[in-house]
């Protein structure tokens, strides 16, 4: 991190300090310790909200890869130009719902959604890969692990900010005990403000980055179908190589599960009966754990193989998840938080391992179809669970949430150790030929 604010080493170059900067704000979100029930207060039903999953995993399904390709011909800052654009306008959409607002409300938050996932398919790739090639070519890989484990850190300072900020202001009662009194539903909208003006500041960031080869001439035509031509031949080779495919799928399997977790855990806190100003705090723990996830990842891949780093993943997942079901109260926050660091580890692994495999030329396309896959598998999780919690509220009422937790820890744990007993055979059956 000093070497950020001093400038040197890898960050003596403007691309690799604008990336962090811009990563931090893009990711580190107000509204995240409070994403579930900032919907449900507006009045969806949490089927509805995760069904919204659904919908922001299927813009990115449909332009993940697409995006990765027009920045690798078009050029990456475009791409990121318009992602913080998007993140603006689907913001401004959430500070303008109607509250109760029936179908309105629906649309308006299927509009924000998938235009979230448009913003993240083109943030997707793009943004390492304009910092990757902007680093020399002599030493590049060590250079970026130091960018990366500055960009992890810097992440981590920026969610321990921005839980414990968003938190708060969506919870008033804290100011009304010194005399400051904000209506409930105005309180509600402030962490969105706040993600806001996250999104200007990521304009005038993105607008700052210089250029890299994009490896792509001809008309606008020509390049989108050279665009569409390396889609193809990246997506192809990214699963027909299985050295790369085994990653991929094996970091889908634990990043979809955490995130699916990730993004009803306050809806969880209000089960396990914690406060909602106390929302923010615990996303903030969890920011200053996930400030060593770096140096753990770095360590773990030094010393075991990608696949062997996942299979620790995963292990801690399935336990996680496991006791993350009695839903104990207060106590049941630290396998929450176990399973978000696990993010952490996972991205590192995965993306470490695809930048060992990639050309410079097809570097974000790659990327960004190991986002399309995460993603994939991400949305095919949020409609499992949604159908699941539509079926245990038919059984059990208002313990329904409570019930599919308890129902998707044989699921996991099942699809978890089949693949890896799959994929350590297949390395296995390499090795023997």
């Amino acid at each position: 991190m000093s070497s950020l604010l001093r400038r040197t080493g890898p960050f003596a170059h403007r691309n690799a300090r604008l990336y962090v900067l811009f990563t931090v704000l893009y990711n580190a979100r107000a509204y995240y310790p409070v994403l579930a029930v900032f919907f449900t207060d507006l009045g969806l039903t949490l089927e509805r909200f995760v069904f919204l999953n659904l919908m922001w995993a299927l813009a990115i399904f449909t332009l993940e890869v697409p995006s990765g390709a027009l920045a690798d011909t078009l050029g990456r800052k475009k791409l990121l130009v318009f992602a913080a654009v998007l993140m603006v306008i689907e913001m401004s959409i959430l500070l303008l719902a109607p509250k109760n607002g029936g179908t309105l409300l629906f649309a308006m938050c299927i509009l924000n959604r998938l235009l979230s996932g448009a913003s993240e398919a083109a943030a997707s790739g793009a943004d390492e890969a304009i910092a990757y090639d902007a680093l020399p070519e002599e030493g590049r890989e060590s250079a970026w692990d130091e960018v990366m484990s500055a960009a992890m850190r810097w992440r981590a300072a920026g969610f321990l900010v921005a839980m414990t900020l968003g938190g708060l202001l969506y919870d008033p009662s804290w100011l009304a005990m010194v005399g400051i009194v904000i209506p409930v539903e105005v309180a509600h909208r402030l962490p969105v403000a706040v993600v806001f003006c996250q999104g200007l500041a990521c304009v005038a960031i993105t607008l700052r980055l210089e250029e890299t080869p994009h490896h792509a001439i001809g008309t606008a035509r020509e390049r989108c179908a050279s665009a569409f031509r390396l889609t193809m031949r990246t997506a192809k080779m990214a699963f027909t190589t299985r050295s790369i495919a085994v990653i991929i799928l094996g970091g889908l399997l634990i990043d979809s599960v955490a995130r699916n977790f990730a993004t009803v855990n306050s809806q969880y806190f209000r089960l396990i009966g914690i406060p909602e100003w106390a929302f923010g705090f615990i996303g903030a723990l969890t920011g200053v754990l996930s400030f060593f996830v770096p140096e753990i990842a770095r360590r773990l891949n030094a010393r075991f193989s990608p696949l062997g780093v996942l299979g620790i993943a995963g292990t801690l997942a399935v336990v996680a998840l496991g006791l993350l079901a009695p839903a104990w109260p207060w106590i049941g926050v630290l396998p929450s938080m176990l399973l978000m660091t696990l993010l952490g580890l996972v991205g590192f692994t995965v993306s470490r391992h695809l930048h060992g495999c990639a050309e410079s030329s097809q570097r974000a396309t790659l990327l960004s179809v190991r986002g399309l896959a995460f993603n994939v598998g991400y949305g095919s999780v949020s409609l499992g669970f949604s159908l699941l919690l539509a079926r245990m509220r038919e059984l059990h009422g208002d313990d329904a949430f409570r019930a599919a937790l308890l129902w998707q820890l044989p699921a996991v744990a099942v699809m978890i150790a089949l693949f890896f007993v799959w994929a350590w055979r297949g390395r296995r059956a390499e090795r023997g030929a």
